[in-house]
This record gives C-alpha cells, structure tokens and sequence, in this order.
C-alpha cells in the first residue's frame, strides 16, 4: 500500500488525531522491491509482507443480527484468509433458529477456504455465566441473565474472544456491506495504521470514500450522511473547546469500520448499544485527555494514544432498508454520550439540547436519557473466563488456560474517571 502521511494532528492530552491520510495505490508489491520514491517525505510505502504480519495477528469481528447469510458470506470472503473472524451474532433463534443456520453456513464456508472462524451467539448462557465467573456482571441483563442485546455488548464479546485467542489487534467490519473489495481495503488499511503507529495504543478508523444511494435513476456518491456530519460536528466542537482553536480534524466519529491494539482495547470503557464508536473518542478524552480527574503518567505520555483516520478507495454500499428510525437511534446515541460525558462544557450541553429538539429526538430542554457504561475489560480474570467456555465449539481457536499466563500482561494505563 502507498498512503500519504497525515498533514494535520491535534494533539488532546496524550491522545494524537491524525487528520484523513490518502490511499494513493493498495498494492505496492513487496518489500524486496526496490522503490525510487521510497525516500518521499510525504507518501509511505507499505509492503505486502508488514501488512501481512500484522494481518496473521488480527482477529476481524462481524457483528450481526438477521443479516442475510449470502451477503454476510461476501463479507467474510473479503478478510484476509489469514486473519481470525469471530462472527458475534444476535440472530433470533424463535421461531426458526436462524443462528443455527448461520453457523451451518459458516461452518461451510470455512471448510471450503480454510479460514478460522468464531461463531458465537451473544445469547449463549456458556458467554453469559463466563462473563459472571470473571466478574463483569454488569454486561448481564438483570431480568434475563444473559448478555443484554445490543451492538456494543456483541463487540465487547467479540473482543474478550479475540484475546483469549492471543490475537494483538482486533478489527470491526458490518455485516451488511454488499463490496467484498471494500471490505478487503478496510483490513488493510487497519494493517496499515498500526505499521505507521509509534505506539501500543492505536486505533485506525475509515473514511468512507463514498456511500452509493439511486436519487432519479441516477447513481449519486453522497460523501456524507446525516448522522456522520452530527457526530463529527459535535466531536470536532468539544475538541475545540479544550483547545481554542475551531477544528474539522475528527471525520469518523461514527466509524463501524475501525480497529484498534489490543492493548487499547483492554483500557477504554465501553457505552452500551449505537454510541460505542462516538465514545470511543469521548472515554480516549477522558481518561488520556490530561484533564482534571486523569493523571498521565510518564510513560503513555511520551508512547501516546494514536488515532489514524484513513480514506477508502471503495466506496461503501450497505443495506439500506433500517430506515429513518435506525438514523435516529444512532444520531441520538452518539449525543446522549457526548452531552453525560463528565468533561462536556455548559456550552455545548446546551447546543445538544437545542439540536435534539429541532430534530424531535428529546422534548425541549429536557435531558436526554443516559446510556450503560462498562468498565474496561482488563478487569477481566481471563482464566475464568476461558474455564466456562472450555465446551464450546470454537473453543480449539482459543489459548488454552494454561497458557494464559504467557499472554501479555494488559492492565490499568490510568485511573478511570468515570461519569457522575
């Protein structure tokens, strides 16, 4: 791959925003190659064999719920045969069990490439009373006693998956994405970042070169939606009032395509349903942002959290048919964790207010609901964890417990701040 460096990085505390980096070529041959623009101090080149190492280390994740099982297998036959997948589903199982044909399909499908593949359901009582064992009960739903239903509770099962099976970076893919080439790019583009990145803690998230939509017949490239400009408007504004300076830095707050180190991964909180990408920025600000509350210590002060932001070439068609309602869903999550967010100024807690009753997501003036917040998941006992699941089919893809002691040591990077 050749990717132009970032121009542009606002700086929050330890946590660095790089500004959109341009794909100028995916495939940049190998790296025996002898290049003369290797010397460019503008564009890198990447070859295939460091995105390859980083790819044989990265668990992908495919959140689903009732997605067809055909586009869902386009997906799959985008990721790189030597990454792990962990389908995390939330299909229904009454009346007809639609996760039991999803694993059939899978199953199938992994015979016939040879990729590994997880396929877990978030409703598994196996996951459910692992989760208590370890002592993470507050991802259980008090009336069911299992795993709440919901897009961050999947993902935050996908992740504790992906570290028991020893994986150092874990990525995120949706479901319903019908280019198997776009996805392909996404996996590469994640490699990409943490070749570029100087630190442990690191995040990619894409851009979305364009989203197809049919306006009168007519094939028309929207660049952005409606949810996308809110959320990145409201990021972009809550940066700038730390930092006094009006900025455009953050493009992907509501990024379903991201990744990130495992290390990362282990020290964020997590915001339940629709509004874990946006937090992902929030809880980075919080607890690495140098703001009253945190400590940074010396060492994550010169390693840094790095957040790579990279333009697709692709562009991104997914399903469609969620509607109105899910945009909704979405743009008012991601402002429900902006507004209750310890370190949101008066200012732009009322500008929120102002937004959601113009767009009739909260009557005027009044305070929008919170969400669930979960602590990171390095409180996890990985061994009881791993002891409840010993069962299960995907369990030969997992580290086995005795060997979860030479698994790199992720604790604590900073005191949690954590909201009133």
């Amino acid at each position: 791959m050749r990717i132009a460096i970032p121009q542009d990085t606002e700086r929050f505390g330890a946590v660095l925003i790089h500004g959109v980096q341009h794909v100028w070529e995916l495939d940049a041959s190998l790296k025996q190659r002898k290049d003369a623009y290797d010397d460019s101090n503008v564009i890198r080149r990447i070859s295939y064999e460091e995105l390859h190492d980083i790819e044989q280390q990265m668990a992908v994740v495919v959140p689903m719920r009732g997605e067809r099982i055909k586009l869902v297998e386009g997906v799959l036959s985008g990721i790189p045969n030597n990454c792990l997948v962990i389908i995390a589903s939330n299909s229904p199982r009454h009346p007809v069990d639609r996760f039991a044909l999803e694993r059939e399909a899978f199953a199938r499908f992994s015979r016939f490439t040879g990729k590994k593949i997880i396929v877990a359901h978030q409703q598994d009582k196996a996951i459910a009373a692992a989760f208590r064992q370890a002592g993470y009960e507050n991802i259980l739903d008090p009336e069911t006693g299992l795993v709440r239903s919901g897009k961050a509770e999947g993902m935050i099962i996908a992740t504790m998956l992906a570290r028991l099976a020893g994986r150092k970076y874990i990525g995120f893919v949706d479901a319903d994405n019908y280019f198997p080439g776009a996805v392909l790019e996404y996996v590469r583009e994640y490699a990409a970042g943490f070749v570029l990145s100087k630190s442990r803690y690191a995040m990619t998230r894409i851009a979305w070169h364009s989203k197809p939509k049919i306006v009168e017949d007519t094939l028309f490239f929207a660049k952005w939606g409606r949810t996308s400009r809110n959320t990145n408007h409201l990021l972009n504004s809550l940066l700038a009032e730390y930092t006094g300076f009006e900025t455009e830095i953050i493009k992907t707050g509501n990024a379903g395509e991201h990744a990130l180190t495992m290390e990362l991964a282990m020290q964020l909180r997590y915001s339940a349903g629709y509004s874990i990408e946006p937090y992902h920025f929030i809880n980075l600000f919080e607890q690495f942002g140098g703001l009253p509350g945190s400590t940074l210590r010396k060492k994550l002060i010169q390693e840094h959290v790095e957040i790579f932001q990279i333009a697709s070439r692709n562009p991104h068609m997914h399903d469609t048919d969620k509607g109105d309602e899910h945009i909704d869903e979405m743009t008012l999550a991601a402002m429900q964790v902006i507004y209750h967010s310890p370190i949101c100024p008066q200012k732009l807690k009322k500008e929120l207010l102002e937004k959601m009753g113009e767009m009739k997501l909260s009557s005027e003036n009044n305070e929008p609901d919170d969400t669930i917040y979960y602590p990171p998941l390095w409180q996890i006992d990985l061994a009881a964890f791993h002891n409840i699941l010993a069962e299960r089919p995907f369990a030969p893809l997992l580290v086995p417990t005795a060997k979860h002691r030479s698994l790199p040591k992720i604790g604590p990077a900073l005191p949690e701040v954590r909201n009133p």
